[in-house]
């Protein structure tokens, strides 16, 4: 992607200390367009915004970020996107602060696709990264795009599920667009980018600093239809996500889980406050009135001798003795059984020795 004069004047006005998108926006109003106001005058510039931030304006942008902003351009798959470009989403024009620019590595026509949030607790019990990743298959597969944050644990079984179905996946990041956050994602970030896009409003080499996960997150549900929380404890960050969907007039869905889970907790509450309860990924499709696709692939069907194991095992974590005790097996023949299971993908081990029933 070329970096041309206009683009350039797009790129310094988002690099000015303290101007800001709410700032930039204005100015926008005022003069017309980037280069406008690149040309106006201190005094002009005052009219509208801080007299420092005026001064920066004309003094340019931060050559150096510049230089990198160009040199991240040269690469095919990299684009800036602003509120002038026809690509740019249209669903984020409805959110009260539109981000003037966004940074997108990979497929730029996903951010204007009808979308999917998917969020979740970075510290996901196996049940809640397998419900996240069975949603996110089967939503893709009809159609709809699955939008996350790239954080460990749902965000990222969510990305994964949605690159296995038919609509592919997109990752907002709290980083610039050159940075994976965490880095042990960093092989789906690739997979990501080659398959689906990954996103950002801040500048190349901004750092994952706290204050920008929340702005993020209006993102995230910016560019979608509605919001699933998947699992989130009490005070989960998930949370912040569904209450910027609901005030941006989202719809906001929330999966249901035991009453002994901590991971459940925020959900609960979603569901307390409004939050549509959903148990399978046709539930969130009917709500957002879109067809479910012809076949979901189920999970693979047990055997008869193994029905009894899944009844005994029901859907809270259960360890290996008080399950022999149920079903009047000895340990060793429960074992065995449970690891059938683990290869049909019906039953997940969990730490402590523990088992548990995985969403068909």
């Amino acid at each position: 992607m070329p970096l041309d004069d206009e683009l350039t004047a797009w790129l310094e006005l988002s690099l000015t200390a303290g101007l800001g998108g709410e700032g930039l926006r204005r100015l926008l109003h005022a003069f017309g367009g980037p280069r406008q106001v690149r040309a106006a005058s201190r005094e002009q510039l005052s009219r509208y915004v801080d007299g420092a931030v005026a001064a920066a304006i004309r003094r340019g942008g931060d050559h150096e970020s510049l230089r990198a902003a160009g040199a991240w351009l040269e690469e095919p798959s990299h684009r800036v996107v602003t509120l002038a470009d026809a690509e740019y989403p249209r669903s984020l024009l409805q959110i009260p602060d539109p981000p003037p620019l966004l940074y997108v590595h990979g497929r730029v026509e996903l951010l204007s696709r009808p979308s999917l949030a998917i969020v979740g607790s970075r510290n996901a019990s196996a049940q809640g990264a397998a419900n996240a990743a069975a949603f996110a298959r089967t939503i893709s597969d009809a159609g709809v795009t699955i939008v996350s944050g790239l954080a460990l644990g749902i965000d990222a079984a969510a990305h994964r599920g949605a690159l296995e179905g038919a609509s592919g996946s997109v990752a907002v990041l709290g980083t610039g667009a050159d940075i994976v956050y965490p880095s042990s994602n960093r092989a789906l970030a690739h997979d990501l980018a080659a398959r689906g896009a990954l996103v950002s409003e801040l500048p190349l080499g901004a750092r994952p600093l706290p204050s920008h996960f929340p702005r993020r997150n209006r993102l995230i549900s910016g560019l979608s239809l509605g919001c699933l929380v998947v699992e989130a404890a009490a005070e989960s960050g998930s949370l912040i996500t569904a209450r910027i969907a609901a005030e941006q007039g989202r719809e906001v869905f929330a999966v249901p889980g035991s009453i002994h889970s901590p991971l459940a907790k925020g959900c609960h509450a979603l569901i307390k406050q409004g939050a549509k309860l959903v148990e399978s990924a046709r539930d969130v499709l009917e709500e957002l009135q879109i067809p479910a696709p012809a076949s979901a692939a189920p999970l693979p069907e047990a055997a008869d001798d193994l029905r009894a194991i899944l009844d005994a095992l029901g859907h809270d974590p259960c360890d290996l003795d008080t399950l022999a005790g149920r079903c009047g097996l000895s340990a060793a023949a429960t074992a065995a059984l449970l690891t059938r299971l683990e290869l049909a993908g019906q039953v997940a081990a969990l730490p402590g020795g523990f088992y548990q029933r995985l969403a068909r």
